[in-house]
């Protein structure tokens, strides 16, 4: 049973920025932003952080918001009215509370229920965006100092379905992947799903797992024989 993440992409001084990018995109406008192992927070060491702010605003806004059977269209609208109303509440918290909209930050009007694809930084720690789950096209950014610092922002959550982390480190990759409360982590790569691969989290984002050996294990039963 799996009940949806607060999925941190936290992105090291060391990271292929390029690659980066190509994966927040990816984590993030997949889908709107309406799937359970999309990236909802970002935390970019401060070094990286302005470099990856302006290519990540110059991606977001040459996306093409509208209807999917359109050319050139990428993305599309959210479920519903509800969402749609959700997702700028989030957005207006935000703003309200300090964080700059870089890009987007508003409802498009016209037929549907389409958001504009927003990047906010600057976002304050008491923002909702933060600590619920946005699943809508919106990327709000914080940085941190210190490897410790980005583990403890990333682990701020009930949820633990999925995190992203970018590094050229091994040694990092492993240390912060063992730290992440998280059931899964994308190592330089925006997307986990894989039928081979046990899928599922921990802490709130559910029980048990679907794919994988880990999967199958959950449609059998056990038997256990005492024998004196």
């Amino acid at each position: 049973m799996e009940l949806g993440g607060n999925a941190p992409f936290v992105v090291f001084e060391d990271a292929d920025i390029e690659a980066a990018i190509d994966g927040a995109v990816l984590a993030k406008m997949r889908n709107g932003g309406q799937a359970c192992t999309s990236a909802n927070r970002f935390h970019v060491h401060e070094s990286v952080a302005e470099e990856f702010i302006a290519e990540l605003a110059k991606r977001t806004a040459d996306l093409r918001v509208g209807c999917g059977s359109q050319s050139g269209v990428t993305i599309g609208p959210l479920i519903d009215a509800r969402q749609r109303a959700r997702v700028a509440e989030l957005v207006s918290d935000a703003i309200e509370r300090g964080a700059r909209p870089v890009v987007g930050g508003s409802v498009i009007d016209g037929p549907g229920y389409f958001f504009q694809p927003t990047l906010l930084t600057s976002v304050p720690e008491d923002a909702r965006v933060l600590s619920e789950e946005i699943f809508g096209p919106v990327a709000p950014v914080t940085t941190f100092a210190a490897e410790e610092e980005a583990i403890e922002l990333a682990n701020g959550t009930d949820f633990g379905l999925v995190a992203y982390v970018y590094t050229r480190d091994l040694a990092r990759a492993l240390r912060v992947s063992d730290a992440l409360e998280t059931g899964m982590v994308g190592l330089n790569q925006g997307i986990v799903s894989n039928a081979g691969a046990p899928f599922g989290g921990i802490k709130q984002s559910g029980l048990g797992r679907e794919g994988g050996a880990e999967g199958l294990s959950e449609y059998l039963e056990t038997k256990y024989l005492a024998v004196a």
